[in-house]
């Protein structure tokens, strides 16, 4: 059964403390948060109304900290990556989803293949649809790659910054010149958790076709979400909202990797167009 999404952020554990963990499988734990109201802010209500939004994309999260029981009860651990449709109806709040697979600690579970069902089942009901669910046992773990985000830095620029609320007036492009195709990203993307203030850290990727955008103005953009308070995810939609507006592009790709909390880093994608996701690796800082 599809849990209740809800509205209020407000009322999830973030900034709660927690009296006892629960380290029983309880997929009850989830706590499911519309989209709808923070994109309405933004301009997306009729879009969403009528199923069609403009962009494409998935939330590709990483799970650092997943363990469970054998039948024999010996422990085992892995990584896991879920990637949640940009179109479903909800969001899973990060520290529900944290206490929910600590839930597993103490679960026993016949076969990696059964946590991984287990998973998807769960998941999939808390979005409102089918999650991508991927384990990554320990014999592979060696093998898993470390990659910066590939394209122009915008951080080389010498720029003063004095707006840190999100400006999209920063954003201007080069109308009635031939068009370009370019990647740029900067490490200087910060923003806060909706709920509990705390500061969120990420790097950025943007690739696009059209209107040169102006770059200094680009970095004083992303600058300007350092003291915004908003989820990951509403973060990213919100910049590839206003570069679609403001600079007008063919082609657009918004991708943010944020450094992990509790055990969990949630790397949002869009795109104006079919594309391949991004190969969820991390960075450095995560």
């Amino acid at each position: 059964m599809t849990p209740n999404a809800h509205t209020d952020p407000a009322d999830s554990p973030l900034g709660k403390a927690v009296a006892t963990y629960r380290d029983t499988y309880a997929p009850e734990l989830l706590f499911p948060i519309s989209r709808t109201p923070k994109r309405a802010e933004i301009g997306l209500t009729a879009a969403n109304a009528s199923g069609r939004l403009p962009f494409m994309g998935a939330d590709l999260w990483t799970a650092f900290e997943l363990s469970w029981l054998t039948p024999r009860g010996k422990p085992e651990v892995a990584l896991a990556t879920f990637t949640v449709p940009c179109d479903s109806p909800n969001i899973i709040e990060s520290k529900s989803l944290k206490l929910y697979l600590n839930s597993f600690n103490m679960s026993r579970f016949d076969s990696a293949d059964a946590v991984r069902a287990t998973l998807v089942r769960d998941l999939s009901a808390a979005a409102g649809v089918y999650v991508g669910v991927k384990l990554v046992l320990p014999d592979v773990f060696d093998a898993q790659p470390i990659h910066e985000l590939s394209g122009l830095c915008l951080d080389r620029m010498d720029i003063d910054c004095d707006v840190f609320q999100p400006a999209p007036e920063l954003l201007t492009a080069t109308f009635g010149e031939l068009p370009v195709t370019e990647t740029l990203t900067s490490n200087l993307l910060k923003s806060n958790c909706l709920v509990t203030g705390q500061p969120d850290w990420g790097s950025v990727q943007i690739t696009y076709s059209g209107p040169q955008i102006d770059q200094a103005g680009l970095l004083r953009y992303l600058v300007s979400f350092r003291g915004h308070n908003e989820f990951h995810e509403q973060c990213v939609e919100r910049i590839y909202m206003d570069l679609l507006t403001r600079c007008r592009p063919v082609k657009l790709q918004v991708y943010a990797r944020y450094t992990r909390r509790g055990g969990l880093d949630i790397n949002p994608w869009r795109t104006s167009h079919p594309a391949a996701a991004p190969a969820n690796v991390r960075n450095a800082r995560q």
